[in-house]
């Protein structure tokens, strides 16, 4: 009885199925135990979305994906620190970013699998930039590596519409230039729906999102980050969550990796926020993610 309640005595909370709307178990930092992670979020009600973030990745989403027959689901897309060939080095990530080009045919393609439930990890990255500007990019540069990933997060964004499936939007140091982007775009689309993942601004951000149509989501952040307080003001139906598995860990797990079994703490801590019950935020945002999702 998948959607049924059911007590769990190690957390002390009563949950029903919980969705993890943005995961990446197709990553190497799950390379030796990916089968036993998934395995531990079903076991515990929990059903996720595998989210690519270059071509690779998403083969290896869909892959995974397609060996459960639910619970397991793959986003596909072309991240936008992956259009340049660098080191990212932050606390949490480490690795060589190695440039691809966007072959909308090919990604077209790898989402006829029934299991791809959205197109992303997509969208404008300026954080990386300004890093890079400090060491080796002139001004020109920078302004043809933002107008690269402008130009590739609309074609990815046109992909979803002829797809019909919505977006997962990535979004650091950049709110300015996407909202711009998405107010045009959704004139031609005003049918478009996405997500902002892991979304950590303000209500007014917010908001300028909702009014196009679009939704938020929620990370491990509001669990260890302070200035979350308005989460309380949002509709229930705007916002979904989810853990950026191997990131962004969660209390009582900070400092180790992250996996999607986790995302219940961060139901908690908005249950707290809003002022509501566990059961109530698991329900929501369960309801949202199936429905934004159509799964």
């Amino acid at each position: 009885m998948p959607w049924q309640w059911r007590y769990v005595a190690q957390t002390h909370l009563i949950i029903m199925k919980l969705i993890d709307t943005h995961c990446h178990i197709n990553f190497n930092a799950y390379r030796n135990d990916s089968e036993e992670v998934i395995k531990r979020a079903l076991d515990n009600n929990t059903w996720l979305i595998n989210v690519g973030s270059q071509f690779t990745t998403s083969v290896r989403a869909v892959k995974i994906a397609e060996k459960y027959n639910e619970g397991v689901y793959a986003a596909i897309g072309l991240h936008p620190i992956h259009l340049e060939e660098f080191t990212v080095d932050e606390e949490e990530i480490q690795f060589e970013s190695r440039a691809e080009k966007f072959d909308y045919n090919a990604y077209k393609d790898l989402a006829k699998s029934k299991k791809v439930a959205a197109i992303g990890e997509v969208g404008l990255d300026y954080f990386h930039i300004g890093d890079r500007a400090k060491k080796e990019l002139t001004d020109d540069e920078v302004e043809k590596v933002k107008e690269k990933q402008k130009q590739v997060f609309i074609r990815q964004f046109k992909l979803a519409q002829e797809l019909d499936l919505p977006i997962i939007v990535h979004c650091r140091d950049a709110h300015q230039d996407l909202l711009k982007i998405l107010q045009e775009l959704k004139a031609d689309y005003p049918k478009a729906r996405g997500v902002i993942h892991c979304f950590n601004e303000n209500l007014e951000t917010a908001n300028k999102y909702f009014d196009l149509g679009f939704i938020i989501s929620f990370t491990g952040l509001v669990n260890f980050v302070k200035g979350f307080e308005w989460i309380k003001e949002i509709p229930a139906d705007k916002f979904m969550i989810e853990t950026d598995a191997p990131y962004l860990t969660p209390p009582p797990h900070r400092g180790e990796r992250n996996e999607p079994v986790y995302v219940k703490y961060i139901a908690k801590k908005i249950a707290e926020i809003r002022g509501v019950s566990v059961e109530e935020i698991v329900k929501t945002t369960t309801e949202n993610a199936k429905r934004f999702f159509n799964i």
